[in-house]
C-alpha cells in the first residue's frame, strides 16, 4: 500500500488563480481541539472534495470557511462572497419555488417583482421550468437540491461550499445531477469545495482529493490529484489510497478500530 508520508505534497499555483486560502486553521469546542493548522487553497473554476468521516470535522471546517464560525487561530480569504449549501436544503415550506429561490436577492435589497423576474432567468437552466408555483413538498428530491443550489448561486459569488448535498438521493438522480453539476460548473466557471463521505462521489467529481485525518485532532492529509479519464485501474488504486487515509491518523498510524492486520474492514 501507499505510504501516506511519501505522497507529494501540495503543488503551489500562481497567487492570482486562488480565490480561497485557509491558513493554520485551529478550532476546537469545550476545550477539545478539533481542527489543528488545516490549510487549504481552492483555484479558481475547480471542484475539490473534503472527504471525512463522520464527526471528523468536515462541516466545522465549512462553518469556518463560510464566515459561520470564528477560529480559535488561524485565516481565511476569498476573493469573492461564498455561497454555503449545509446538509440540509433549507427551503421553507411556506414560500413557492420561485420565492425560495429570489430569496438572497430579496434579503440583500432587490425589490421582490425583481427578485422573482431575475431568479427566473436561470429556471430552464436549473431544470425548474414551470415549477416556479410550486411547494417544496410538491419537489422530487432532485429539483429540491437544484433549487438549492440555485439559490446558493445567487448568494454567493463564484466560490461555492456545498456539505454533503446528495447525501439524501437515490443513485440514480445522483448520477444525474453530477452530470449537470459538472456542465453547470463549466458554464458558469464556477468553484466548488464539496463535502462528501464516500469515496465513490470524491472520485466522479474532483479534480482534487482532501481528506480529513481520522481522530481528534484532525487535520488534512497531502492531496490526491484526480486526473481524468481514470482508467479501471487507476481508479481502484485512488480507492484504496483513500480509504487508507481515511482510516489513518495525523501522525501516520491505522486506527485500530477500522483495520485488522494490514487489511481495511
Amino acid at each position: 500500500m501507499t505510504d501516506l508520508k511519501t505522497m507529494p505534497a501540495d503543488k503551489r499555483t500562481p497567487a492570482d488563480n486562488i480565490v480561497l486560502r485557509a491558513r493554520d486553521i485551529s478550532h476546537g469546542y469545550d476545550g477539545e481541539e478539533i481542527l489543528t493548522e488545516v490549510s487549504l487553497e481552492l483555484r479558481r473554476g475547480e471542484l475539490v472534495t473534503v472527504l471525512g468521516l463522520s464527526g471528523s470535522g468536515k462541516t466545522t471546517l465549512f462553518n469556518i470557511l463560510a464566515g459561520l464560525t470564528v477560529p480559535d487561530r488561524g485565516t481565511v480569504n476569498a476573493e469573492s462572497k461564498i455561497g454555503y449549501l449545509m446538509q440540509k436544503d433549507l427551503l421553507l415550506p411556506w414560500k413557492r419555488l420561485i420565492d425560495n429561490i429570489s430569496l438572497p436577492l430579496c434579503l440583500s435589497g432587490v425589490p421582490r417583482r425583481e427578485a422573482r423576474e431575475r431568479a427566473a432567468e436561470f429556471l430552464p437552466r436549473f431544470g425548474l421550468q414551470g415549477l416556479e408555483r410550486r411547494w417544496p413538498s410538491q419537489l422530487s428530491g432532485g429539483q429540491r437540491q437544484r433549487a438549492a443550489i440555485l439559490r446558493t448561486r445567487l448568494y454567493g459569488g463564484e466560490i461555492m461550499l456545498l456539505d454533503e448535498p446528495f447525501a439524501g438521493l437515490d443513485a440514480l438522480t445522483r448520477e444525474e445531477i453530477y452530470l449537470w453539476l459538472a456542465d453547470l460548473r463549466r458554464e458558469y466557471n464556477l468553484t466548488i469545495l464539496l463535502i462528501t463521505h464516500d469515496i465513490e462521489e470524491a472520485l466522479s467529481l474532483s479534480d482534487r482529493v482532501l481528506v480529513l485525518a481520522a481522530g481528534h485532532p484532525t487535520t488534512l492529509h497531502p492531496q490526491l490529484e484526480i486526473q481524468p479519464p481514470v482508467s479501471p485501474r487507476e481508479a481502484e488504486e485512488k480507492r484504496q489510497i483513500l480509504r487508507r487515509m481515511l482510516f489513518t491518523d495525523r501522525e501516520g498510524r491505522l486506527i485500530e478500530a477500522y483495520y485488522r492486520g494490514d487489511r481495511l474492514i
